[in-house]
């Protein structure tokens, strides 16, 4: 029997344009025809912004091929799918890290141990390879680690419990190629963290309390073994030296290595950007789309200083953790309860009055707004700080310089006078909320900042009594090279803890996609140009961080209260690695479908 004409493109394109991308697909392969109008542009387009709900002022992305594969990037490239669970691990989980070859990564618990796993296996299964106990050390836990540039050395943060129980931080060195420890360096606040700033040389902290309210952060380089060449050479130097005041301290230190020739792995387009941010904020569920798949400071006097501080009442406290209750806090939260509210505004005061005339006045041309193919490599020190009250809510920015990044030259670093006891801040970014975790993305050209915003138009009387905070998360994008924050990510993560009980939660960022954990029992991926919430990740209890392959964005951890490491992987990067099946035919496929159907139309089962 001969066929009758076709339907003219037109109108299959037509009702194309009114069935979901999976139909589409699926009738594609019914002819010649209907492939070649199932992959039409304007069509994918459509489907591209009604699937994802993205409003249309925002462009597609300058590198995508093709409206059809930027679809699939989206639906096909998450790494959603659960493929393994690690659980080495016997109490909460706490911090994931990647080497820059991605061959490696290690992980921190609550169970005080550090362990290094390969996930370069042929069969696709990670697997540990070392795990170290730092009890022997006198640690409650590890809560951070980070592989130095070269793959070659592993820094470990953790929380020493000193004399007098005081929780002081410590960091540990260990050499990757026979995993011995080579160095261990004190810490205060723990939740300094620490940090390489380069391939041999870390970042320490330490805190030393001037008054009830008003501290002194200093933060130290220190190389990261001792050689022969030690014996004439410092292995440690100070860098900066920086007051606080209204009980804030310096805590979370990264370095950021801005480049002066840099691609960007992420185009922004504010005026869209901005447009899409004020729709979405109409609508009061986030979105959500379903892939498929389910759901040691080095001065003598330092343990004098802990003397005191426990003589002055401080308690010091391992809640949940890394908490943001750093050594000293405890002290100012609960001590200050009995200075009246005048004596600590006194206090802040006089603060004030002795910094502005003790501290070394800013370089404003050290962070100045580099413009396109202008300025020169910079390195960045960021902190989160604050002004006005104990919960950080400030980015502070410090600049160093080549002279800096060496131990050599005198301990105390550059020579003073004595009216320059301080260092001052080179740049200040306030992001009005308690700060709860940072990352940077992969050029380190951008900052990613998790946070709980503060009400509109509060104002900070006591800041012993931070504004309340909001249990959505704001996820802000500060460039580096303009020192602004372009834009902020729409609130899907949440989290439940009371401003004296935040703990950080890890956000983890790659060339496309950015993660983070909640205390929603859940890990979240975005994509960073379009701005949208593309999966959930479930655990069983809260998720503390999360961690891209530097090797593969498709291939993402995350670590867990309920002490498990998750391996999740994207469905394309699951068919690569399963064995070829031939999928059915298509008119066998179409003729099923229409079968069905028919049966549903004539009210059978």
């Amino acid at each position: 029997m001969a066929s009758g004409p076709g339907l003219p493109d037109s109108l299959v394109l037509e009702i194309f344009l009114h069935l979901p991308h999976e139909a589409v697909l699926s009738a594609g392969f019914t002819c010649h025809q209907w492939f070649a109008v199932s992959r039409d542009e304007f069509l994918w387009r459509e489907l591209f912004y009604s699937y994802y709900r993205i409003p249309r002022s925002v462009p597609r992305h300058p590198a995508a091929a093709s409206w059809f594969r930027e679809f699939k990037r989206l639906y096909d490239s998450i790494p959603c799918v659960e493929v393994q669970t690690l659980k080495e691990h016997h109490d909460q989980v706490l911090h994931l890290a990647f080497s820059h070859r991605g061959h490696r990564f290690s992980s921190c618990s609550k169970d005080c141990t550090v362990k290094v796993w390969d996930t370069e296996k042929p069969d696709g299964i990670i697997s540990l390879v070392h795990s170290y106990s730092m009890r022997q050390f006198n640690w409650g836990y590890t809560q951070f680690s980070q592989f130095n540039a070269d793959d070659t050395l592993l820094l470990v943060s953790g929380v020493y419990l000193g004399p007098h129980h005081s929780s002081s931080g410590e960091i540990a060195v260990f050499s990757l190629e026979n995993y011995t420890l080579l160095s261990r360096v004190r810490n205060k606040p723990y939740d300094v963290f620490g940090c390489w700033l380069n391939e041999t040389h870390l970042i320490s902290g330490n805190l030393h309390w001037i008054g009830n309210m008003t501290s002194c952060s200093v933060l130290w380089l220190n190389k990261a073994f001792q050689d022969i060449e030690s014996e004439n050479v410092n292995v440690v130097k100070r860098l900066f030296k920086i007051q606080n005041i209204n009980a804030s301290t310096i805590r979370t230190v990264m370095v950021a290595h801005c480049r002066r020739h840099d691609s960007p792995d992420l185009l922004l387009d504010y005026e869209a950007q901005s447009q899409a941010q004020a729709q979405r904020t109409q609508q009061h569920q986030p979105l959500f789309f379903d892939l498929g798949h389910t759901d040691s400071e080095q001065e003598e006097d330092e343990d004098d200083e802990d003397e005191e501080d426990e003589e002055r009442g401080e308690k010091r406290v391992s809640a949940h953790l890394p908490s943001y209750n750093p050594s000293g806090l405890q002290h100012v939260i609960h001590g200050c309860q009995s200075i009246a509210a005048r004596d600590r505004e006194l206090e802040t005061k006089v603060a004030r009055l002795m910094g502005s005339r003790r501290t070394k006045a800013p370089d404003p041309n050290l962070v100045s707004p580099s413009a396109p193919g202008e300025g020169e490599d910079k390195t960045y020190l960021l902190f989160t700080t604050g002004s006005l009250t104990y919960s950080p809510h400030q980015i502070g920015i410090k600049r160093i310089m080549p002279d800096q990044m060496t131990t050599s030259g005198p301990v105390l670093g550059e020579e003073r006078s004595t009216e320059e006891f301080f260092d001052s801040l080179d740049h200040v970014i306030d992001i009005h909320g308690h700060i709860i975790g940072m990352g940077l993305s992969p050029d380190h050209r951008y900052l990613y900042v998790n946070s709980r915003a503060w009400p509109a138009g509060c104002v900070i009387s006591d800041p012993m009594s931070p504004p309340p905070i909001a249990e959505e998360i704001d996820l802000h994008v500060i460039d580096l090279k303009s020192l602004r924050e372009e834009r902020r990510s729409l609130r899907a993560h949440r989290a439940f803890t009371p401003n004296d009980e935040c703990f950080f939660i890890f956000l983890d960022v790659s060339r496309d996609f950015v993660a983070s954990g909640a205390e929603d029992k859940h890990g979240y991926i975005w994509d960073r140009h379009y701005n949208i919430c593309l999966a959930r990740l479930q655990h069983d209890d809260v998720v503390n961080s999360v961690a891209f392959s530097p090797a593969d964005q498709e291939l993402l951890l995350s670590a867990s209260d309920d002490s498990t490491i998750k391996v999740w992987r994207s469905p394309r990067m699951l068919r690569l690695t399963q064995p070829t099946r031939h999928p059915p035919r298509a008119r066998k496929l179409i003729s099923s479908l229409l079968g069905q159907r028919r049966a549903n139309l004539n009210g059978k089962p």
